[in-house]
């Protein structure tokens, strides 16, 4: 039985369909219409029902992807065992903030890439919260609070933020001294989220309204400066702005807690050894980099 039509079938139903499939194993729809075909034909049995929309499990393909996945993750375990030591082949899928990852994590994966040259990284930078297992990613690197799941993490670094607004904007709704009176201010959100405010050694829990809301940090940011509101934004999105009296901070007597850098995965028993090498190179360039903004 071929290892590529197995990891085709199990890539087919997780994507639900041959086109996520396809751009996911990076390969033509027809390609992997074959493979599946030659799949199909081996067993005996239709292990996906082709409709319009994609293509939906069978009983008995649902029954069966669980066994090809696990020999695909054996094939791929015994591979990299034989391996020279940290030499690292096949594929990694990386999703990765789009406010962050250019500049923070981007020369740290390209580090990667040149340490391993068969192994081939896609990285999607994006701050849309991405699903790991439905979207066939090998890790994330987040950042923030993470919030509980059934997924792995493993924290690479601090990062720190504060409370920011426009001079406009305090000028006109004064600057909020507390809790209390932040909640009545326009905040800037990435979308439903609450915030974090330390009070000494205690950690206060809000849940600021606004009207203004959008999914990047970058465009957080020209709203702040453009006076639409406050935001919790990270140092190192804010540093210039605030340097140039674009945005000064608010709320210095409650900041908010530091935040970190996260390699998160799929909840395997064990890492595979590309997500553990990648996860090891961030955390030794933030161990020799002062903390993260």
């Amino acid at each position: 039985m071929d290892i590529d039509e197995l990891r085709t079938f199990v890539e087919v139903a997780d994507a639900g369909g041959v086109s996520g499939a396809a751009r996911r194993l990076g390969v033509s729809k027809s390609v992997v219409s074959r493979r599946l075909i030659r799949l199909e034909a081996e067993l005996g049995v239709q292990l996906l029902a082709r409709t319009t929309r994609g293509a939906a499990l069978t009983e008995a393909g649902t029954t069966f992807r669980d066994y090809a996945a696990r020999a695909c993750a054996e094939i791929d375990s015994a591979r990299e065992t034989i391996l020279p030591a940290g030499d690292l082949r096949g594929r990694l899928r990386i999703a990765a903030p789009l406010s962050f990852g250019p500049t923070h994590l981007a020369s740290v994966i390209a580090d990667m890439a040149r340490r391993h040259p068969q192994l081939h990284i896609h990285t999607c930078y994006t701050d849309r919260f991405v699903d790991l297992i439905a979207e066939g990613y090998d890790c994330a690197i987040r950042i923030g609070y993470l919030p509980d799941s059934n997924l792995l993490s493993r924290r690479v670094g601090p990062i720190y933020g504060k409370f920011v607004a426009s001079p406009g904007y305090v000028e006109a709704h004064g600057s909020p001294e507390t809790p209390d009176e932040l909640l009545t201010h326009q905040a800037l959100l990435q979308g439903t989220e609450s915030w974090q405010l330390l009070d000494g050694d205690r950690i206060i829990t809000v849940r600021p309204q606004g009207r203004f809301k959008a999914d990047n940090g970058t465009a957080l940011v020209a709203a702040a400066a453009a006076g639409l509101g406050i935001a919790y934004l990270p140092d190192g999105l804010t540093h210039d702005f605030l340097v140039s009296g674009a945005l000064v901070p608010v709320m210095r007597r409650y900041p908010p807690p530091p935040a970190g850098i996260y390699v998160v995965r799929p909840p395997d028993q064990h890492p595979a050894p590309k997500v553990r090498i990648l996860t090891e190179l961030l955390v030794a360039c933030y161990e020799k980099t002062s903390p993260v903004g």
